[in-house]
Order: structure tokens, then C-alpha cells, then sequence
């Protein structure tokens, strides 16, 4: 009895686990594209929508290929409704984030041209939450409690 209680939640680390790498992958992809895009002369806000995007369609597909591979209750298309809105909802937060972070920490660092790049990292740190919480409990709902 004592197996089969703690098997669920060796299971669930596993998909934070996953889940860690999948948007570690994803956040890779978003600074690198950031950076890249803010060097071509992009301002900010469109250069992080537009990296913040990338990393959503990349979180997707690896999150229901291999994080929630046995959540297939719903068709795929609900499920990228369900994590698009989410991710929408981060993107939000974390457009409104650098924009209010950037300008204070640029004064604080002596006016630095990086500064939206601190701003970005405090911005993941919470939309990183968020969409943990938010795509586990709603969008992947559906998964197998327990690996048989």
C-alpha cells in the first residue's frame, strides 16, 4: 500500500521535472530570439511578443508530446486553445512586467542597454508559475493519475 501511495507523486515529480525542461528549452528559445530580434533594431515590446510566442508553440508541442504524452482525453486542439490562452495570460504578464521593470532597473544600473534582459529573467520567474499551475490543473487535466 505504501508502493502504490507514493507512486503518484514520484510520478508527479517527473512531470514537474519535464515540465521544467520543456520550458527551459522554451525560455532558451525566447531570449535568444529576443536578443536577436532587439539587435536587428526591434523595440522591445514586439521583439518579446514575438519571442514570447516561439516559446509558446515550442512549450506545446514538447509539453504534449513527451510532459503530458498521456493526456489524450482531449483533442488537440482544445488543449492548445486551453495552453494558448494561458500562455496568452503570460505573455500579459510578462509584457507588463519588463515594461514596468525595464526603465527602473536601467536608473538603478546606471542607465545599462540590458536592462530589459533582467527585467525578462524576474518576468519568467513568475509567468513560470503561472503556467505550471495553470496547464497542469486545466489544460492537462486529463492525465493518468498513476503509471501502471
Amino acid at each position: 500500500m505504501l508502493i502504490d501511495s507514493y507512486q503518484p507523486v514520484v510520478w508527479e515529480r517527473q512531470r514537474v521535472a519535464r515540465f521544467l525542461v520543456v520550458g527551459a528549452s522554451g525560455t532558451a528559445l525566447d531570449f535568444v530570439l529576443l536578443m536577436l530580434l532587439k539587435a536587428l533594431g526591434l523595440a522591445t515590446l514586439p521583439a518579446n511578443t514575438l519571442s514570447f510566442s516561439a516559446g509558446i508553440v515550442n512549450n506545446f508541442l514538447l509539453n504534449r508530446w513527451w510532459t503530458y504524452a498521456d493526456a489524450r482525453a482531449k483533442p488537440v486542439g482544445v488543449q492548445f486553445g486551453q495552453f494558448a490562452l494561458v500562455s496568452l495570460i503570460g505573455l500579459l504578464l510578462n509584457n507588463g512586467m519588463v515594461l514596468l521593470l525595464d526603465a527602473p532597473i536601467a536608473n538603478l544600473l546606471n542607465d545599462v542597454a540590458w536592462s530589459y534582459v533582467l527585467a525578462k529573467l524576474l518576468a519568467t520567474a513568475v509567468v513560470i508559475v503561472w503556467n505550471f499551475a495553470a496547464n497542469r490543473y486545466w489544460t492537462f487535466n486529463d492525465v493518468t493519475r498513476v503509471k501502471e
